[in-house]
């Protein structure tokens, strides 16, 4: 087994400098900073001694590096994805994981083996790996109501206006849903499972000048009968991180640091079925878990697990394979707000291409 991962990072905005930063501070036990590449030459700098190119392809095919970091903007996911894995490398790249699911699928059928993750990073906090657990494990019973405020995405205009390529059709192929919301939305599909239909709407350059969405809410059904409600936007401060989730045996309310547990002492629906008073309620106990800590920097908890997936076979908190599935459910928002209909799920990939390519056109 290697003692070290050489890892390259193809990409040097903010985030792809915060990795490179954070590796050569040690903070990856057994991953070496071995490549740097960014087609401005923006970054070479701030690191003389690592190997620095300004094409991806060199990099990949140079033969400095053991696996690579895809920091770059989303529609050059899947080339390069694919590029670095035909040669053999092992690949970690940025959410989302493709702007369609179309190029989510001509992405992974490039994968021959490797460790091949995605920056699901919100998967290592322990609010959504409790809520998880207590899901998966019966807790709060049957779900049937999920509501889920996430409008503490706030961006400035400033924000918007740092590259060209942000906020457009073009550039970035959307807006709130591929750039802040697929964090969300892996957490959704991950501790609920797909729904099995989506009707959405969103608002497109409502709070700042963009060209792209900026506010969204969407219903989500799900085969079993359950329901989601999410609301998100970029443009409200301080915004609201809520999320509710009810089940037969009681409710979560998770919001900041505290998750609350409104336990029932017997199934809901039962005690419907079983009660002889019209306005009776189970009784309900109410449990408290802080979380002071939210777990430290969780995109270093990503790259060391990539790390020791690679050179010890660990498990991978998020395969790349996974990553289709936020990138679906936003495909689904985007063609519902602009169809103005109910999209089931699978969504036709043919449609929302169709849709996309028409909005870069028209724009």
């Amino acid at each position: 087994m290697k003692k070290s991962l050489r890892l390259g990072i193809i990409g040097l905005g903010s985030i792809g400098l915060t990795y490179a930063r954070k590796i050569v501070a040690g903070n990856v036990p057994g991953c070496e900073l071995a490549a740097l590449c960014n087609r401005s030459g923006s970054g070479a700098e701030e690191f003389p001694e690592i190997s620095f190119f300004r094409d991806s392809g060199e990099l990949i095919r140079s033969g400095s590096v053991d696996a690579v970091v895809i920091a770059t903007p989303h529609f050059s996911h899947p080339s390069i994805g694919a590029e670095a894995l035909a040669a053999g490398l092992h690949v970690l790249i940025e959410k989302p994981l493709a702007v369609s699911k179309s190029a989510c699928e001509q992405l992974l059928a490039a994968h021959r083996g490797q460790v091949f993750a995605a920056m699901f990073n919100q998967r290592t906090d322990p609010r959504y790996l409790a809520i998880r657990r207590m899901v998966r494990e019966g807790e709060i019973g049957t779900v049937r109501r999920i509501n889920w405020i996430i409008t503490d995405w706030f961006r400035t205009d400033a924000y918007y206006n740092s590259g060209s390529w942000r906020a457009t059709w073009k550039g970035e192929g959307g807006g709130l849903i591929v750039n802040q919301l697929p964090h969300n939305l892996d957490l959704l599909q991950w501790i609920f499972g797909m729904p099995s239909s989506v009707r959405a709407s969103c608002r497109f350059g409502h709070h700042h000048a963009i060209e792209v969405e900026d506010e969204v809410s969407a219903f989500f059904d799900y085969p079993d009968g359950a329901s989601a409600v999410i609301v998100s936007s970029t443009g409200e401060s301080p915004g609201t991180n809520r999320l509710e989730v009810a089940g037969d045996l009681g409710k979560l309310v998770l919001e900041g640091d505290r998750l609350t547990f409104h336990r029932n002492a017997v199934s809901m629906r039962e005690f419907s079925r079983t009660s002889k008073e019209g306005f009776a309620k189970p009784p309900c106990s109410v449990e408290v878990i802080e979380f002071p800590d939210r777990g430290g920097d969780q995109h270093v908890a990503i790259l060391r697990n990539f790390t020791a997936a690679v050179l010890h076979g660990e498990l991978l908190i998020a395969p790349a394979a996974e990553g289709i599935h936020s990138v679906e459910l936003g495909n689904a928002m985007l063609l519902s707000s602009i169809k103005d209909m109910t999209v089931r799920l699978p969504i036709n990939v043919q449609d929302f291409d169709n849709c996309l390519n028409a909005l870069i056109e028209n724009h």
